[in-house]
């Protein structure tokens, strides 16, 4: 069996091949995802992506030591017009080294500034151009946060340290107030990080009248694991969804594409807390400010009235004294005028009644004398019709049965007449009769 080597040994013979091999400076081009100083030294890490995926295909870390940075930095920053950043595609310089504990690294000697800006911020400046020219890239800026923000869906992975400092900041929050969240899960880096969020944002679309907000929120990781939210479908998908979108995915340095199109940006899961609990704080004191305006309104109200009262209390004998007087006079006025009137009618009607007692023996004495007179001519009328003074004029009245005579078929033979004169009565009996024609 052959001898094992260590760790340490086989570092050491790797270290020792790079140093013999690769003896000469060779200039590289790459794109920057990272760039961090510490302690007057410059730390970057260089990536390289596939043309088409967008994937990560290299990577490798790289440094500018204190003596070389102060004197590149200075030179970099006033031909570019900007300090090296994370996004740039650089030309620089480089020596390869191994060393048997901090491993490969690329130690950089020299950085061209005339070098074109890397890829990931020119595919930036290209995908936001396209949003601007299909007019969305403010469309989620111009959508009002809700006056309350209280459902807030949370678009993160579930094993995501931001996620867990997310929901610890939001519920341990001084003033008690309550949130309601829900974990959309999607992945946060790698290849499929775009179409897990919009498929994310597609399920809170499913119901989105049950959410005020959305949260994208990433914690930790490196700055090149953000390649995924850089894509254009993703970015139409933010910059057009119907809620405010919150984004918390990167570092503070950087900024994604999604992160210039949703409505607010903030650092950390932690800060987009902070914001939501902001919010709610801001509105918890309007609320209690209202609250207070009112509660001294209501306050200064009560005693306006409470005095008001008690003037209009203190003036009630005074008042009640004036009222009683005003309606007693009202009262001798009323009965002054009811007198007046009495006295006016009676007057009136004894007036009436005089002339009627004056009037009446003289309407009487007429009245009579209309009566005989009328008396009189019926008395004349009555005689005229009296039957005794018709037989005196030679008529007379013949009766059978008591019923008086007025055709000759009422009779038959043997029956007894009784014919009435002015001076007596005549009884005889039917033994003919004959019937005129006419």
């Amino acid at each position: 069996m052959a001898e094992a080597l260590t760790l340490l040994e086989l570092n050491n013979m790797v270290s020792e091949v790079i140093d013999s091999s690769f003896t000469h400076s060779y200039w590289l081009s790459a794109e920057v995802s990272e760039v961090r100083e510490n302690r007057g030294h410059c730390y970057l890490e260089f990536v390289q992506k596939d043309e088409f995926s967008n994937s990560l295909i290299a990577k490798a870390r790289g440094v500018v030591w204190h003596n070389k940075w102060m004197l590149l930095r200075p030179c970099f920053e006033q031909t570019t017009g900007q300090p090296l950043s994370a996004g740039m595609m650089l030309l620089v310089q480089v020596k390869l080294s191994f060393h048997s504990l901090y491993g490969y690294t690329l130690t950089v000697n020299d950085i061209d500034p005339t070098y074109t800006l890397g890829d990931i911020a020119k595919r930036r400046r290209e995908i936001i151009s396209k949003l601007k020219e299909e007019g969305i890239d403010q469309m989620n800026k111009e959508l009002e946060l809700p006056r309350l923000l209280q459902r807030i869906a949370v678009i993160s992975s579930a094993t995501a340290a931001g996620y867990g400092d997310f929901c610890d900041q939001l519920n341990a929050n001084e003033k008690g107030l309550v949130f309601y969240t829900r974990l959309f899960p999607a992945l946060m880096q790698g290849d499929g990080v775009e179409s897990s969020v919009i498929a994310a944002l597609d399920a809170v679309m499913n119901d989105v009248l049950e959410w005020d907000v959305v949260v994208i929120i990433r914690g930790g990781g490196s700055v090149s694991d953000l390649s995924g939210f850089d894509t254009l479908r993703l970015a139409e998908h933010v910059a057009q969804f119907p809620l405010p979108v919150i984004t918390g995915i990167g570092h503070e340095r950087d900024d994604t594409v999604i992160d210039m199109v949703a409505h607010t940006r903030v650092k950390t899961p932690t800060a987009a807390a902070e914001l939501l609990i902001h919010h709610q704080e801001a509105e918890l004191s309007l609320v209690d400010d209202f609250s207070d305006r009112i509660t001294g309104y209501v306050e200064r109200r009560l005693a306006d009235e409470r005095n008001r009262l008690n003037l209009i209390v203190g003036r009630m004998p005074a008042i009640y004294t004036l009222f009683h007087q005003r309606q007693q006079n009202r009262l001798m006025q009323i009965t002054s005028l009811i007198h007046r009137d009495i006295v006016g009618i009676l007057q009136t009607d004894k007036n009436k009644l005089d002339l009627i007692t004056a009037r009446l023996p003289l309407q009487v004495n007429a009245r009579l004398q209309n009566e005989q007179h009328r008396l009189k001519l019926i008395s004349l009328r009555l005689r005229a019709v009296d039957p005794v003074n018709i037989l005196k004029q030679g008529y007379s009245i013949t009766q059978v049965g008591g019923k008086s005579l007025r055709s000759v078929s009422q009779l038959k033979k043997g029956d007894e007449m009784v014919t009435f004169l002015a001076d007596g009565k005549v009884v005889s009996e039917v033994t003919e009769m004959e019937k005129s024609k006419s």
